[in-house]
């Protein structure tokens, strides 16, 4: 049987074409691989670790299957050839059973230890008081309320730079996922669920932040920016929002809800002080104009208009 030649030429080219397009492409470009704060550096540093390692068991495999393609090849023997039959061994069983445990070890310990440091405050800022910052997913944007400031925005966040954020997330809509790729990973918004995400950009930028689970016809475009400040810039945009920007109504709020796009708004004033969140008392919970507590398994319908929109 002659053995047909290799198309080598045709290898050649598709390998130097997939090099050329490989080599335009920009890592900087890439948010993820672009981190800003200690969050997304750590996460950075994972994903490092896990490709290297991955190419290590790529090479060793691709080396095995290249030596095993040469070495048992078809050959010219007599037709009558019948190969000796090969028991097996006992060592070999135990090493190519111990060397995916290994494996799984070597990944699962490093991704473990991240994942707990990443539910703290970040090595070297635990001296410094996050700032706290309610999100709400609706559909399809984003709601942000700074209580401490008493500010509420939409469809963007202003953050001051080198300090933690501990945004506390929720929805009333939709399940959502919360999504900065330059500051850390993501984390879902969930109805009558409260989800906790601690975030820090190093220096002042901008940063886009993402919706990364689809959730209907407006998925594509429920995205805001992440406007990191120094503290002094941070402390004059608070000071000129409670100067200018007009008060947030139930009537406002419950306008935004609806589903659909809007653009950025800006408000003094927050809707916690009518709704209240699962962080604030774990389960929401919404008092009539009679002042009965009702259990409205997490949403205040008070004052809404439910023909319109179903909170």
């Amino acid at each position: 049987m002659q053995i047909k030649k290799l198309p080598w030429k045709r290898l050649s080219f598709i390998l130097l074409s997939a090099l050329f397009l490989l080599s335009g492409c920009d890592t900087s470009n890439i948010a993820v691989l672009n981190p800003k704060g200690p969050v997304a550096q750590k996460q950075y540093d994972l994903i490092v670790y896990s490709f290297w390692l991955m190419m290590i068991i790529l090479v060793v495999v691709m080396g095995l299957f290249i030596f095993m393609v040469f070495k048992y090849r078809e050959k010219r023997l007599a037709a009558d050839y019948v190969p000796p039959d090969h028991h097996g061994n006992k060592w070999l069983e135990i090493i190519w059973t111990a060397i995916p445990i290994v494996i799984i070890i070597a990944v699962a310990i490093p991704t473990i230890k991240a994942n707990y440091a990443l539910e703290k405050v970040p090595k070297g800022y635990e001296d410094k008081k996050p700032i706290i910052i309610n999100v709400t997913s609706a559909d399809w944007k984003w709601i942000f309320s700074y209580p401490d400031q008493n500010i509420e925005t939409v469809n963007y966040v202003n953050i001051p730079a080198g300090r933690p954020v501990k945004f506390q997330l929720t929805s009333a809509g939709t399940m959502a996922s919360f999504w900065v790729p330059e500051l850390g990973g993501q984390k879902y918004t969930m109805p009558n669920h409260s989800m906790e995400l601690i975030l820090l950009a190093d220096k002042p930028g901008s940063y886009q932040g993402r919706n990364s689970n689809f959730n209907g016809e407006g998925f594509a475009h429920m995205d805001f920016e992440v406007l990191s400040q120094s503290q002094k810039d941070f402390d004059k945009w608070v000071k000129d929002v409670k100067g200018s920007a007009p008060k947030l109504t139930k009537k406002d709020y419950n306008k935004i809800l609806k589903p659909g796009l809007v653009g950025r708004m800006t408000y003094t004033g927050t809707h916690l002080a009518w709704v209240s969140t699962p962080h604030q008392h774990n389960v929401m919970k919404v008092k009539d104009n009679s002042q009965h507590e009702h259990n409205m398994d997490g949403m205040d319908m008070d004052n809404m208009d439910m023909s319109d929109h179903k909170h």
